[in-house]
């Protein structure tokens, strides 16, 4: 289970302190605070960001290896906006930093990704003869497939957002034209 859970001690009295070193079941707070909580890490939205994050970085690591490594660049820059955006949606920066348009910026991100990444995985596997442009190209093909996935998702809760903003604007806008015919006929 995510996190461990801590064994108890096998004796409850006190433990023989060893020069520096901590007990082998304790975990250090600062670091476990950086950690995404798991009921994060097991939601759809974590989910795909891990996808994103772990094929982003294979595919960069098979750009690496092969002779396509002019197109290194786009996977590790889309890993690291994987990265930043699975902890920016744990550590709940997006309630915290209200300035930015976060599902914009995510949606933005999700749709480059795919275009660029569906783009970089045709030429890989069409003009490259090696394996690990193939793989690239293939492991390039499920980032695709991730990132569109995202982008739906978040392009439906968007939607869906806007339509309840709609509905309420239209009832305050049938209400106040209700009242006014009302007044006016008295």
């Amino acid at each position: 289970m995510w996190p461990p859970d801590q064994e108890p001690d096998p004796e409850p009295g006190p433990a023989p302190a060893r020069a520096g070193r901590s007990p082998p079941g304790a975990a250090m707070p600062g670091l476990r605070a950086l950690l995404p909580a798991r009921a994060f890490l097991c939601s759809l939205k974590g989910r795909l960001l891990l996808a994103e994050s772990g094929l982003s970085f294979i595919t960069f690591v098979c750009y690496v290896a092969s002779s396509a490594s002019a197109f290194l660049a786009a996977p590790l820059l889309e890993f690291l906006l994987a990265l930043y955006f699975l902890f920016a949606d744990a550590m709940q920066l997006n309630d915290k930093w209200q300035g930015l348009c976060w599902p914009m910026m995510d949606f933005l991100r999700c749709v480059t990704a795919a275009l660029i990444y569906f783009a970089i995985s045709i030429t890989a596997v069409a003009k490259y003869s090696d394996g690990a442009s193939k793989a690239a190209g293939v492991f390039g093909f499920f980032a695709t497939i991730v990132f569109a996935i995202d982008f739906y998702l978040i392009f439906n809760d968007v939607a869906k957002f806007l339509k309840q903003g709609d509905s309420a604007e239209e009832n305050t806008a049938d209400k106040a034209e209700e009242e006014n015919s009302d007044s006016e006929s008295d």
